[in-house]
């Protein structure tokens, strides 16, 4: 099933994130889709009033912006198609909701239910303690507006509590149960993986334990636990929390370890656990329907504290524009290792970053790209419109530059929009001044596009690595340039010299001497 960004947005429209994408390809793809996001700017702005430091503090704004730690949006690439997993269609079991007098849990099954969703069961079967209770707590005009009511029916349990028996898992293509812990979480976990193994219809199974704070088990236990889920041969999940809370879901980060790590601190969860009721819901019901999320048994936790890797990657993602399922997914996919090692690759190139001192590369222009880039330069107007000197006549363009031009435009505006969320443009900056400022890179990024949706082949790293050095010469020569024509009037003055960076420090030592 494929989702359109309309739908999606409505998907995500409880969600607490930014739910803003670029990407004109559908969130649920058969195949995946993969983009590389290009978020740091070249700026070849001259800083006349302190040209002793300019190329210096040009390119620590570069390496600013190309740092992943000062600018999380030069890792994170624009967000993308994601993969559902299979046989998400039939009829789905919910066990564990609607026994409840507090509350109707009709959230969960408004998130399955949903159109845009990648769910697409025909009937969705709630196993409750009490039918007759459950069917007036989900009887609601959204669920009546919504469809829910025409998919839902209904399956009691024969004791409360008691777990569905294997005659009344016949049918049922996907079973999504939540149970509570009271210390017996391995224990629940492999009765649900016995049934199921045994349901000869069942093709996914979702577990979710509750209330798992304190409990403490062995790594033996745990694996037990785990290979019972992958001897069911169906796919699974298992997601294990603390105490629940009744809150929206999104306030907080969240972070996930192996369930069945050796690592007793990484699996279990301390006494004072806790975990969002909605968020615990979302998450549960995004692992089943996401790719990623398969065969996967994670213990999940929220984080508190805002400088955490995980909370500066998930503000990251939802700032770029990411919707729950795509942000979800990217942390099941990639998590914060992929994030970490960007971290460590980027200090291991710039070790003396603190004492202002980058890395880079002398790499040689490339006449031919230059003289592109200047005849286009030369005959763009921001807006489209002629330009102001009415000397000069418009040169016609060729379709192939047009359409440079235009995939350039809507880059640089894709990436406006992505600086002005992460702070990184000037408050004041337009965005009209801010495509003037990055069109180069602008027209790099519209010619690599063109010639990829033409089918050519391309080294997107090698040429945006040569791009950027290009960049930084470029920034270098016209700087050198900028104090030769400087030092000429002082010259012409007998004003003194042009100092560059460290005279002054140089000559205050001379004249202490």
């Amino acid at each position: 099933m494929k989702l359109s960004n309309l739908g999606l947005a409505a998907f995500a429209a409880s969600a607490v994130s930014v739910a803003h994408s670029f990407s004109t390809a559908p969130v649920f793809s058969r195949h995946t889709l993969t983009t590389s996001s290009w978020s740091s700017s070249s700026n070849s702005a001259l800083n006349i009033a302190q040209w002793g430091k300019s190329d210096t503090e040009d390119m620590a704004t570069s390496a600013d912006n190309a740092n992943p730690e000062k600018n999380i949006q030069s890792y994170i690439e624009e967000p993308d198609g994601i993969d559902p997993r299979a046989k998400l269609e039939g009829t789905i079991m919910v066990s564990g909701y609607v026994n409840e007098k507090e509350r109707t849990d009709q959230y969960i099954f408004d998130l399955i239910n949903h159109e845009d969703s990648a769910f697409e069961f025909k009937k969705i079967v709630a196993f409750v303690n009490d039918a007759k209770f459950a069917k007036k707590r989900l009887l609601s005009r959204s669920s009546r507006y919504s469809g829910l009511l025409d998919k839902l029916d209904f399956s009691e349990a024969a004791s409360e509590g008691a777990l569905p028996t294997v005659d009344q898992l016949e049918g049922i293509n996907s079973w999504l149960a939540s149970v509570e812990s009271k210390g017996d979480m391995i224990e629940q976990i492999k009765s649900i993986a016995a049934l199921a193994k045994d349901a000869s219809s069942l093709d996914n199974l979702s577990v979710m334990v509750t209330n798992a704070a304190g409990d403490v088990t062995s790594a033996e236990d745990r694996a037990a636990a785990v290979q019972a889920l992958k001897d069911t041969g169906k796919e699974y999940t298992l997601l294990v929390v603390g105490k629940i809370e009744d809150r929206d879901e999104g306030k907080l980060p969240y972070k996930f370890r192996a369930f069945d790590s050796e690592i007793d601190e990484d699996a279990s969860l301390p006494e004072d656990a806790v975990f969002s009721r909605e968020e615990a819901m979302r998450m549960v019901t995004e692992t089943l329907q996401l790719d990623s999320g398969a065969n996967k048994a994670l213990t999940f936790s929220e984080v508190t504290d805002s400088n955490t890797t995980e909370a500066k990657l998930i503000k990251g993602l939802r700032e770029a524009g990411y919707a729950r399922c795509q942000e979800i997914d990217h942390m099941l996919r990639n998590g914060t290792e992929n994030y970490q090692k960007a971290l460590d690759e980027f200090l291991e190139k710039n070790p003396n970053m603190a004492e202002g001192v980058y890395a880079t590369e002398a790499w040689w222009e490339a006449p031919a790209f230059l003289k592109q880039v200047e005849d286009a330069r030369n005959n763009y107007s921001p807006g489209g419109g002629p330009l102001d000197d009415d000397d000069d006549e418009e040169e016609v363009k060729d379709e192939r530059t047009l359409e440079i031009e235009k995939i350039g435009t809507e880059w640089a505006k894709r990436e406006y929009f992505s600086q002005s969320m992460a702070g990184t443009v000037d408050e004041e900056m337009t965005e009209e001044a801010f495509i003037e400022s990055v069109w180069e890179r602008a027209l790099f990024e519209g010619d690599l596009k063109f010639r990829q949706s033409a089918g050519e082949e391309a080294d997107v790293e090698a040429e945006l690595l040569d791009f950027k050095a290009q960049q930084e010469r470029k920034q270098q020569t016209m700087l050198k340039q900028a104090k030769k024509e400087l030092q000429d009037v002082l010259d012409e003055e007998d004003l003194g010299k042009v100092y560059e960076e460290g005279d002054l420090d140089d000559q205050e030592d001379d004249d202490e001497e």
